[in-house]
């Protein structure tokens, strides 16, 4: 079954195949001058062509002309099958697309990437593959605010591979990627919806705490990953009208975003909780409560 852990990255080089180089060379790998990159088909035509799908083909174009393709597969555990479908993807596009290719397999364990970085013999003399295993180790910690703006897919694909780290540079990859998501011009993506998707039980808040960067309900529609949960429904004009209002105005516009967090989260909350949270009149109560309401995991650790 096809999960979100192994869509994000094929979502990211869909949106945007230059992104493939960057990997490459994060892999210590030249690519070639080029004025284009664009997604080829992953199907390799043969008797059973179901078999031979690749999950994403990236073509790097100069003057219109192809000058490397590269095949990119999501490996997240050990699948012996592909010593023979890989072959097959690279020989049959390179026929086709009359280029040099490159294998690229994204994994996100060791164990994983040392079993696909295992060299294939095609049975040739000097003919044998080396995938080009791009492990975690490999993916660049994006913690330039200008280089973030600029390239929000890898810039996503940073903070979920490094974000959970808790190391001081992991924690300046979040803060990085939650301030260039606000500040990313109108219209250009953000990915925060994909991000807190696959770091579903990471606690962003954190982050935002250490750096002193509070939530506050006129703030709401400014943060990435709540953002989404507020446009869901009438809470986004509710909220912001009544922020803009007096204290109990904002506490009640709160308290409704609250609520519609925690709904979104798939957090039970009982009629008796969910009057005691739209009865609250508190605004420093309700902002501690939103907080909260994006990490916890019942909705009796919102009162604790």
């Amino acid at each position: 079954m096809v999960t979100i852990e192994h869509e994000y990255l094929l979502e990211l080089v869909t949106n945007n195949p230059a992104m493939v180089g960057d990997l490459l060379i994060g892999s210590g790998l030249p690519v070639p001058a080029f004025d284009a990159a664009e997604l080829g088909s992953g199907d390799f035509n043969d008797r059973r062509p179901t078999e031979y799908r690749a999950d994403a083909v990236v073509v790097f174009k100069k003057r219109n002309e192809p000058v490397q393709a590269v095949v990119v597969e999501v490996q997240r555990q050990p699948d012996k099958g592909k010593t023979w479908s890989w072959p097959v993807y690279i020989s049959t596009l390179r026929a086709s697309r009359k280029c040099p290719v490159k294998l690229i397999v994204y994994c996100e364990n060791e164990a994983t990437a040392k079993y696909c970085a295992t060299p294939i013999d095609m049975g040739h003399p000097g003919w044998i593959l080396k995938p080009i295993v791009v492990d975690p180790s490999k993916v660049p910690k994006i913690t330039d605010l200008h280089e973030a703006i600029d390239n929000p897919e890898l810039t996503a694909l940073s903070v979920i591979v490094h974000g959970k780290s808790g190391t001081p540079e992991g924690k300046q990859v979040v803060e990085t990627f939650m301030q260039a998501a606000v500040e990313r011009p109108k219209g250009r993506p953000d990915y925060a919806d994909l991000v807190a998707v696959v770091l579903r039980d990471f606690n962003f808040t954190q982050p935002l705490e250490e750096a002193r960067m509070p939530v506050t309900v006129e703030q709401l529609e400014e943060v990435p990953y709540v953002r989404r949960w507020m446009e869901l429904g009438e809470v986004k004009g509710e909220a912001r009208g009544e922020a803009r209002g007096e204290a109990r105005g904002e506490a009640r516009g709160g308290a409704k975003a609250v609520i519609k967090i925690l709904h979104e989260r798939g957090i039970s909350i009982s009629p008796e909780d969910e009057e005691r949270i739209r009865s609250c009149t508190d605004h420093e109560m309700v902002e501690n409560w939103i907080s909260k309401a994006l990490k916890i995991h019942n909705v009796d650790e919102l009162f604790d």
